[in-house]
């Protein structure tokens, strides 16, 4: 039997990106998942990705390590306050201080690299332009331009081995995509989104992050097993 295609993975530990994990793998890809330690506030979330790992399955897992000083300016990686208890609306009116400079860009870049480095023609991104709160590197415009560079920036679009990039679930609401998860048999226990946790690893409840997560079980009918302060 022929191998299977490769696809990178981008993988925090949230539901977004462990829903594609799972997709990814549904759709018959052999999974490479890479996640990336940047000293973020929530860095708990790479316990998470490895959990993913385990129990959904890759052939290979990467964590990369970036440089924090490089990624200021965000309450996710500086001494900037988590924005608390606002409303969907208020989420949705600027971009927030938990914006990380050119995150998705840096994140893409490497799974580009690796990609080319094993033979991979697709790369999978949990990014939502609906429940993004505001993140301008989560739309559609961003995902099309960046496929658009990668094809003309590597070898292997040069060469006609085109490389797609997958958002799966960039037009999904949260309970879509939790719904989406659940079907494929996803343990949400395994997962992390809270921007600003407990040293315990409990979730704060209040971030932007964790509303709209439990907004999302809510509105799909189902009870999210993490747990909250």
């Amino acid at each position: 039997m022929a191998d299977k295609k490769r696809a990178i993975v981008l993988l925090s530990g949230g539901i977004d990106s462990a829903t594609t994990l799972a997709l990814a793998r549904q759709q018959g890809f052999a999974v490479y998942a890479l996640s990336f330690d940047y000293d973020q506030r929530h860095r708990i979330e790479l316990k998470a990705a490895g959990r993913l790992v385990e129990s959904l399955g890759a052939n290979e897992h990467r964590v990369i390590k970036v440089d924090k000083s490089l990624l200021k300016s965000s309450a996710l990686t500086d001494d900037i306050a988590v924005p608390k208890s606002r409303s969907a609306n208020q989420m949705s009116q600027q971009i927030p201080p938990t914006y990380v400079p050119a995150r998705n860009t840096i994140f893409l870049a490497y799974a580009l690299a690796w990609a080319e480095v094993i033979g991979a023609h697709d790369i999978f991104i949990g990014v939502n332009a609906i429940d993004y709160s505001g993140y301008p590197d989560c739309r559609p415009e961003f995902i099309r331009a960046f496929e658009q560079m990668a094809n003309l920036a590597t070898k292997a679009g040069v060469e006609g081995a085109r490389l797609t990039i997958h958002a799966p679930l960039i037009k999904l609401t949260k309970a879509e995509i939790i719904s989406k998860g659940n079907s494929l048999g996803l343990d949400f226990s395994l997962t992390h989104s809270c921007y600003d946790p407990t040293p315990d690893g409990r979730a704060c409840s209040q971030c932007d992050s964790c509303l709209l997560r439990l907004k999302g079980f809510a509105d799909a009918g189902l009870t999210d097993p993490v747990k909250y302060v």
